[in-house]
Formats: structure tokens, sequence, C-alpha cells
């Protein structure tokens, strides 16, 4: 056991010899007793997607074991717009394997996430992170396989404009120093999100670099490795903040806003997912997709104009989903294929003991089944998403592929191996159904399609209904042609919702 955590990251699973997913509340109070901890903060997320704090001085021992065993009382209503005042007040009751020694706090701190509890001790239905628990369980249940996914989060870092070492306008993409100027923002984000228990796979500069009067804006990305549905929104929630704190500590601004300005690159929030069973990736098999990956492709389409209800959440978001951009805008999927709303990614199916012999004659051909890094990519979602939800709404969808008695018809029918922008090919595109072009089209369309959602109990109506008002209230479903040529328009518009998510 010793060995597999030697190289780990995180000082509690250093300490303890176990993985987080192992950690009790005596195995947290030994950590906190033999390294002393004086401070305990519990964090929970509110509807905006942020991460909220209550902090807690440690007096005692009685003391800390009752912050976690009993967690405490917070204000619903101050947190979800869609709890009344008159019935608002929630328990908070830590999740122990949550558990991190917060890298920024002076004082020796340990943070753990929580989840909502109602006045009678039972889960807040409508609660973001218990939704997302029950859409697993149901897909579990349905197919035997585990959901597990993983997130590339895109953002811009903006500071004051540097002259030297430039990186040519939108040619920024895997840049290193000195043309990639907030490298180390990035590799030191890295450390901390590693350290909090994130499981990373890398980090790179962005294609994205523009410059906006004496503002520079730096595209950067971290790509995450494939966990269970609830700890990839965990570890993508707690690198955000990450990330701002340490911009904040900069002295620099840092945004996920899907779109800063038109002709530039957005930052989207790519989710790579995969079925699971027994250790084996079920999407693919002697280096073909099988029938499950095609069944969840297939309900992923018929379910994607709603998904956008969840990670496409603000006016914003429709200004990076445009026609001839990376970003999709027709519902089909396709391999390797970056004009796709569902793109299969290449794999290590073909050649890859081959490639590092020919890279290393030195060494030996290996017989490794690479076939678990297969994923499949959903591409429309941005920084503005509920990560929760968004992930709970890809575990449904895929889910609902399953019931689907023409799953696999489906899939074939919306396959597409060109690029559907160019002109040669657009009788292929006039075919397609697309995306949502505004919130307030993504309402109608959650509407359309909300009994996909709350079958099985997993979203609640009220969560729902909240979610339909909030789009809906945007009123935008005209913006994006009224003032997309408005530079002075869009810009105020972006920084409304820049630190939106």
């Amino acid at each position: 056991m010793e060995g597999n955590n030697i190289l780990n990251p995180n000082p509690l699973v250093k300490f303890l010899n176990k993985p987080q997913k192992e950690f009790t509340k005596a195995d947290i109070i030994r950590f906190i007793t033999k390294n002393n901890i004086e401070m305990i903060n519990l964090r929970y997320v509110g509807a905006d997607g942020r991460l909220k704090t209550l902090n807690f001085i440690i007096n005692s021992l009685e003391h800390l074991d009752s912050i976690l065993t009993y967690g405490e009382r917070v204000d619903g209503s101050s947190l979800f717009p869609y709890i009344q005042a008159g019935s608002s007040d929630l328990y908070v009751i830590p999740r122990y394997r949550t558990a991190f020694l917060n890298p920024f706090s002076e004082i020796p701190t340990v943070d753990i996430l929580c989840s909502y509890y109602t006045k009678d001790g039972q889960p807040l239905e409508s609660a973001p992170e218990y939704t997302l628990r029950k859409a697993h369980e149901a897909f579990k249940k349905a197919t035997g396989m585990e959901f597990q996914a993983m997130g590339e989060l895109e953002y811009y870092v903006i500071s004051e404009k540097e002259d030297l070492f430039e990186t040519q306008d939108q040619r920024g993409y895997h840049e290193s120093v000195p043309f990639c100027k907030w490298a180390n923002l990035r590799t030191e984000a890295m450390r901390a999100i590693a350290q909090t228990g994130g499981q990373i796979k890398y980090g790179h500069s962005e294609v994205g670099n523009f410059t906006i009067g004496h503002l520079q804006y730096e595209q950067n990305e971290i790509e995450f490795l494939p966990v269970s549905i609830e700890d990839a929104a965990d570890q993508l929630v707690i690198a955000k903040w990450i990330l701002r704190t340490l911009a904040y500590q900069y002295g620099v601004d840092l945004t996920f806003a899907p779109k800063i300005t038109t002709g530039k690159a957005g930052s989207g929030l790519h989710i790579h997912t995969r079925l699971m069973k027994d250790g084996k990736n079920m999407y693919i098999k002697n280096g073909q997709l099988t029938d499950s990956a095609k069944k969840a492709i297939a309900g992923i389409l018929e379910v994607a104009p709603s998904l956008t209800a969840f990670g496409n959440t603000n006016p914003t978001s429709y200004f990076r989903l445009v026609p001839h951009q990376e970003a999709p805008t027709n519902i089909c999927w396709g391999d390797r294929n970056r004009s796709v709303l569902v793109r299969v990614p290449l794999g290590w199916t073909q050649g890859a003991n081959e490639m590092i012999v020919d890279a290393n004659p030195q060494e030996q051909a290996g017989d490794i089944d690479l076939s678990i890094k297969q994923t499949i990519e959903f591409r429309c979602p941005d920084g503005s998403a509920d990560l929760y939800l968004l992930l709970a709404g890809l575990a449904v969808a895929a889910r609902h592929g399953f019931e689907m008695k023409d799953a696999l018809q489906y899939a074939e029918d919306r396959y597409v191996n060109v690029n559907i922008f160019d002109e040669a090919h657009k009788n292929i595109a006039e075919r397609l159904s697309h995306l949502p072009c505004s919130c307030s089209e993504s309402a109608e369309y959650l509407r359309k399609q909300r009994d996909i959602y709350e079958a099985e109990g997993v979203f609640s109506s009220s969560l729902i209904d909240g979610l339909i008002q909030k789009l809906s209230a945007y009123n935008d479903k005209n913006l994006r042609q009224e003032i997309e040529h408005d530079p002075e328009k869009i810009q105020a518009l972006v920084e409304k919702y820049i630190h939106a998510g």
C-alpha cells in the first residue's frame, strides 16, 4: 500500500497511507491532531456554481468531532433561488473522502466538501451534488456500468500587455515560455489541484491569444483524467477555485467565460466520458466502438439541445456556438472530427506498442492493452456550466440511449466523417438538427425534454422549473443577431458574466 501512495501529491493520502475514497472521520481527526491543523473549512457549491465557505477555528477535540459529525446549518434561500425563505434552513454535512489541505491558507487548514440535507435529515432533492449522485445510481442500475468523466478546463489570463516575445494572434497552441507568459500560474495551479486530490492528465497553453487596448489575453488549459462523475465534478469545482485564487494572488484576472470577443477563440469545457465494468472500458473492443458506446452517443445526441441548459448557461455561451469555428452547432458525431458535437478522439488502438519501439530501439515490444484510454468527447459545454448538473444530465442522456429502441440506427444516421462546414458538404449539414442559439431557446428544449431528466426521480421538478425560469429570464432569443457586430455591447455583456460558473 505504501508504495502506491509514495508519489501521491495529496498530503492526507501520504500521511494516512490510503486513497481518498477510504477516508473516515477518525482519519481526518488523526491527520488534524498530528499535523497541528488549526482550522476546518466546510465547502459547498451554490446555484452560481462557486464554492462557498464556513470557517471553524478548532478549540478542542470534542469541538472538532462535532463539526465533522454534525456539520452546520446554512440558509438555503441565499444559496439557491428556488428555495423559499420560510423553509430555507439546510444542513451541510461533510463528505470525508473530499478532505484536503488548503493550499493557500496561512493558518493550517483542512477543507472538506459537503452535501445538503433538509430539516428531516434527508438529502436535498434539488441539490446539484445530490442530483448527480441520483443520476449515476440510476445509470448503474440500468446498465451495470460505471459512468466516468473528465473535463478540459480552458481559461484566459488577462494582464497588462507585454512587448517582449509576442505570440502571433491566435497561434498560442502549446507555446512555451517566454512566448507563453502565464505558464508558471498554470503549473502552480496544477500542483495545488493535485495536492487537493485532482487527477490531472496535463496542462498546456491554448490557441487563444490577443490584445484589446492595453490588456493581453492568453488562453491556457488543464485537462483531467477520467474518474467517477461525482469525483469529476468535485475536482473541476476545486480547480476553478484554485485558478481564480492564484490569479488574485498574482494580481491578474482570470476567466472561464465562453467568449470574450468576436473572431477570437472562445473557452469551452469539453467533457470526455467512458463506461467502465470490471476494470474494462466498455466503449471499445478489438479496436472498434461497441454498441454500448453507440447507444450512449445516441442518447447524448437526442438530448443535446436541452443539455445546453446545464452546460451553456448565460447569453455569452451562444456567441461561442457559431458556425465555422471549432465549437459545434450541428447535432452529429464523428471520429477525430472537431466540427461535430460528439467526437471520438484518436485512441491507442493501432500500433501503440510499435511506436514506442520505433522511437526507442533499445526497448522491447510489449503487449499492453491501451483501450482504457479511449473516451468520447462532448464538445458544446463551457465554463458557465453547472458542473454537477451537466454531468448528471450526461448520465441521464447516456442512460436514455440504452432505453431508445432505435439507438444504433439513430447514431448511424448522425455519423459524419467530413467537415460539415465545407461548402462541398452543405447537403449533409442541412439534414442535421442544431443546438439552441440562446438561453431562451435552451429553456424551451428543456421544457420539451424535461420528462427524460425527471424519470427515476433524478432531476426534481422544482429544479427543472427553476432552470427554465432562469434561462427564459435572459430574454436573449435574438440577442446574438442584434449585437454581434457591436464590439462595445459584446464587451459589456462579457464583463457582466466574466466570472460566471
